[in-house]
């Protein structure tokens, strides 16, 4: 009877079945081959060799490790942080963010027509209430469950069909309700679930790179708020404001067609009943209660400037061709400031990162814009809070998801983005009242969006603290 070798160094671990050999220990090579020899086909003998090999990879020898399977796209930990269709995921969102958050960075444009023109004989407290409240539906409309449960899609179609409509209307409105419903209520709500579903899709292809995917689709936004300061007082001139916001309409319609056609979530919906307690339950975690507070502290002062720069410009008698660009100059620089910190955020810590843009924002408002009263210095303010204003607002959703499961960051981005929303609606109302109680001067304006920044930066350092303590490392 032929014998099998049983040397351990000849076992592959993990294996009961022994490597075959022609015969035993005694035998020759004149030893004829039996049965059970044969039985040891040659893809059996392969088998064995493979193994082997494996086992001496293992061991430390130069052979080949066998090819690991790629991990599947829907896999919730693994991120691809890069590729076409993550990219093209980012390009559909940011024609997104132009068409909603562009809008939102250009308020001062609606609340200059509307102060002066169409509702000319309400006060600016009361004017700023439309805009306020299109930037809180903007922000506020909870759409981060539905995203989790049916993923974006027709989230997104519906969104573009109601912020289209809304502008629509807005363009036939005359009476300070219309604009009320047409552009704060029907524009903002479609809005909001546009950039919504953009934020939460681009967040669920990128971990390592989250922060400078995050900046270059929020940069939409900048883009938005050099074109459309520009383009739309241009069209209202030439063509009146019904036309001016057909015509802004039909471009957002175009737009964000594209987004419609190129974003999608890697991760699949996971359809479960809405509960609405699952908002507030992450509020319950020390890092994300100083997150959000932080974060509506940001949105209760960065409004400001957008939205009241042009009027104390002109206040301060900047000529208005001059005055026109100044938006656009504070958004020209916003770009580099969406980008630049998300890229330092990915490599030394986004919230370390956030809390120096946020100490440096508050600085060159209490340093730079109470003192200034010329035209440089209203320009050097722009452009130094336009470049922080892009850091605020790029980095602020990556922290949200890097305190969070990647497959409830609709809900924890909604619950986020809802409490802000509250700091973007009383923040212009509170400002026009600072302005009117104090004869039309802007020195309480500029003191309230200094410090409620200032105090946005403390909280971050709470919320970094609650995490890591006071060592010094990459959070």
């Amino acid at each position: 009877m032929p014998q099998f070798l049983t040397t351990p160094r000849n076992r592959a671990p993990g294996l009961d079945v022994e490597p075959c050999q022609k015969g035993g220990p005694n035998s020759t090579p004149e030893t004829p081959r039996t049965t059970t020899d044969a039985a040891c086909s040659d893809d059996e003998k392969k088998r064995h060799l493979d193994v082997a090999a494996a086992s001496s990879t293992t061991d430390g020898s130069d052979a080949e490790q066998p090819p690991v399977a790629p991990a599947p796209l829907d896999d919730p930990d693994i991120f691809p942080d890069g590729g076409i269709q993550a990219w093209t995921v980012v390009f559909g969102a940011w024609c997104a963010i132009f068409c909603t958050f562009g809008v939102g960075h250009s308020i001062g444009v609606f609340q200059k027509y509307y102060v002066t023109e169409a509702l000319s004989q309400y006060p600016a407290s009361a004017v700023s209430w439309v805009t306020g409240v299109m930037l809180w539906t903007l922000n506020f409309t909870p759409f981060g469950f539905a995203y989790d449960k049916y993923g974006p899609r027709w989230i997104l179609i519906g969104g573009t069909i109601t912020y289209v409509f809304g502008m629509m209307m807005t363009s036939l409105a005359t009476e300070y309700y219309q604009f009320f419903l047409a552009q704060s209520i029907v524009a903002g709500v479609g809005a909001g679930a546009a950039a919504t579903v953009s934020m939460s899709s681009v967040i669920s292809w990128f971990d390592r790179r989250r922060a400078t995917a995050f900046g270059v689709m929020m940069s939409g936004s900048s883009v938005g708020g050099i074109v459309l300061p520009i383009m739309i007082p241009k069209l209202i001139e030439r063509i009146g404001f019904p036309w001016a916001m057909r015509v802004v309409g039909l471009l957002f319609l175009f737009m964000l067609s594209i987004s419609c056609l190129t974003i999608r979530s890697r991760l699949p919906p996971r359809p479960r009943p809405f509960v609405w307690k699952e908002y507030a339950m992450g509020l319950r975690e020390p890092a994300m209660a100083a997150t959000v507070a932080a974060m509506f502290l940001i949105y209760w002062g960065m409004f400001l400037p957008y939205n009241f720069v042009i009027l104390q410009a002109e206040a301060q008698g900047m000529s208005p061709d001059l005055v026109i660009y100044v938006l656009p100059i504070m958004h020209g620089v916003n770009i580099l400031g969406r980008i630049i910190p998300g890229i330092m955020a990915d490599k030394f810590g986004r919230y370390n990162i956030m809390i120096c843009i946020t100490l440096i924002g508050a600085v060159f408002c209490l340093g730079l814009w109470i003192p200034g009263n010329n035209n440089a210095a209203i320009i050097v303010f722009a452009v130094a809070f336009g470049f922080c204003a892009g850091g605020f607002t790029g980095l602020a959703p990556t922290l949200i998801a890097q305190i969070s499961d990647i497959r409830q960051i609709g809900i924890r981005n909604g619950t986020a983005f809802a409490v802000q929303s509250f700091g973007a609606l009383t923040g212009s109302p509170i400002a026009s009242a600072i302005v009117d109680s104090r004869g039309g001067d802007y020195l309480g304006l500029k003191l309230f969006c200094g410090l409620a920044i200032l105090s946005a930066s403390v909280v971050f350092v709470m919320a970094r603290f609650v995490q890591v303590g006071l060592k010094w490392k990459k959070v």
